[in-house]
């Protein structure tokens, strides 16, 4: 925690007129809790969520810029790693331009899309060294096509071919915490997809830059984006394209998500309804993971909505909803169709973070085991998982269950 945002915690306590110990009884946390965000100390996201709330403010007003902290000794393993996807992504620039690389033979961009789909898939199961291995070379691949068809209606295809390898490359590189040179990808997606006149692909890859602008803390832009790219694609007429109707209510989800990061609940709850009549619209869940990399229906919507409770730190309703609201059972995933294989999981690490919460470490153990079944990878990755591993070590009053000494040696927890 920087030292100006620990600043700004006390500031607008001392503005609100409490003592460190009422706004602790009124976020819910204990006075040292308090204490250590205002000395600087380490607190997590969903602590200062907590915090703004209970004085009245966005938590953006509370994460203000200040100089970065000193780096380690250590090499930052990515950094080496990503190395050639970093120069695809961001050339060197020098005084002189350099010279175009020669396209000896007309580029085929049947099998770049080909090619290009057998990685999203490699990235859906979570082959994140295979995707890494692959991209640089799809990237420049893609660049040549844009650059060998410089007009009409093949140099639109070959942007839009380049545009989705931009996604790819801008998802991944999000998942694993590159957000530099993911928005590097991302803006690259996004304006690609507009040259080409394509608006939901654009619109799509908004989707992707808000959730990496979450990621960063950037909440006010993230709603900001959404909702100002919601007005852009927003269906005018009844019965429009289930991808019109896909596209505006994953933009309306990503405002909501943003917006209830940002202690807005009020703005989050038009933006939830906004995805729930889009979902309604759609009526099952419509699939179009080639182009929009998006699964939507009335089952996603409610998947995400239940991350708002999360976000506020209502574990009840979070554990109930998932036992009793009709969009999130069985039955209705099997008639309204699931949610892509990313919302589902982490629907059940929400679910198992709930049960942490309420005390019952079984089932929250069952939810991580879960997720680990059904996205090792990925769950590797979460932050939440693993401090959801680390709430149930520190709650757990008896000797550790195999399952959960298996399971904090695999999300790197030391308990």
């Amino acid at each position: 925690m920087t030292t100006e945002l620990a600043d700004n915690v006390r500031k607008y306590r001392r503005r609100a007129g409490m003592s460190q110990e009422e706004l602790a009884h009124a976020a819910g946390v204990s006075p040292g809790t308090v204490r250590k965000a205002e000395q600087g100390g380490t607190i997590r996201m969903e602590t200062l969520h907590t915090l703004a709330r209970a004085l009245g403010v966005t938590t953006a007003a509370l994460m203000a810029s200040d100089a970065p902290e000193p780096v380690g000794r250590a090499e930052e393993p990515n950094r080496v790693n990503l190395i050639q996807l970093r120069a695809a992504l961001t050339p060197a620039v020098g005084l002189v331009d350099q010279d175009a690389e020669a396209v000896a033979e007309e580029p085929n961009l049947r099998i770049f899309r080909r090619t290009l789909q057998d990685a999203r898939v490699l990235y859906f199961s979570d082959s994140y060294k295979s995707v890494a291995a692959q991209l640089p070379g799809l990237l420049r691949d893609a660049a040549q096509a844009v650059a060998y068809y410089d007009s009409g209606d093949e140099h639109r295809q070959a942007l839009l071919a380049r545009a989705e390898a931009l996604r790819l490359a801008g998802t991944y590189l999000t998942q694993v915490r590159q957000y530099d040179i993911a928005y590097a990808a991302v803006r690259g997606a996004i304006m690609d997809a507009r040259q080409a006149g394509d608006m939901l692909a654009a619109g799509s890859g908004v989707g992707c830059m808000c959730w990496l602008l979450v990621r960063q803390g950037r909440l006010d832009e993230a709603e900001q984006v959404a909702a100002r790219s919601m007005d852009g694609v927003e269906p005018k007429i009844t019965g429009a394209e289930p991808d019109h109707y896909a596209v505006w209510g994953g933009l309306a989800m990503e405002a909501a998500a943003a917006a209830a990061r940002n202690n807005r609940p009020d703005e989050a709850k038009e933006y939830r309804q906004a995805a729930r009549v889009a979902a309604t619209a759609v009526g099952t869940a419509h699939r179009n993971v080639s182009r929009h990399w998006s699964v939507f229906g009335p089952v996603t919507a409610a998947v995400k909505a239940l991350e708002d409770d999360m976000v506020v730190g209502d574990a009840r309703a979070v554990v109930r909803k998932a036992s009793e609201q009709e969009e999130l059972s069985p039955k209705a995933w099997k008639r309204l169709g699931r949610p892509s294989t990313n919302d589902g999981n982490r629907f059940t690490l929400d679910v198992a973070r709930a049960h942490t919460r309420t005390g019952d470490l079984s089932a929250a153990m069952d939810e991580l085991t879960r997720a680990r079944e059904a996205a090792p990878q990925w769950l590797r990755h979460q932050n939440g998982a693993a401090e959801t591993m680390q709430e149930i070590l520190g709650k757990r009053k008896r000797t550790l269950t195999t399952e959960m000494r298996e399971m904090a040696d695999y999300l790197g927890v030391v308990g």
